[in-house]
């Protein structure tokens, strides 16, 4: 899936987009979970600052 989504980020529009990946703790279990979003190049800073 992953691969998809980075191979059409590649084309024309998706120049201005990046797949972030960042580790999260969960509350309830307190284990880390990976939280995915395609985000804007010009927000990336806020998508990690959270």
């Amino acid at each position: 899936m992953a691969k998809k989504v980075v191979a059409s980020l590649q084309r024309g529009v998706g120049k201005n987009f990046t797949k972030c990946i960042k580790m999260v703790k969960s509350p309830k279990t307190d284990s880390y979970i990976f939280d995915e979003q395609i985000v804007h190049n010009d927000h990336i800073k806020d998508f990690f600052a959270d």
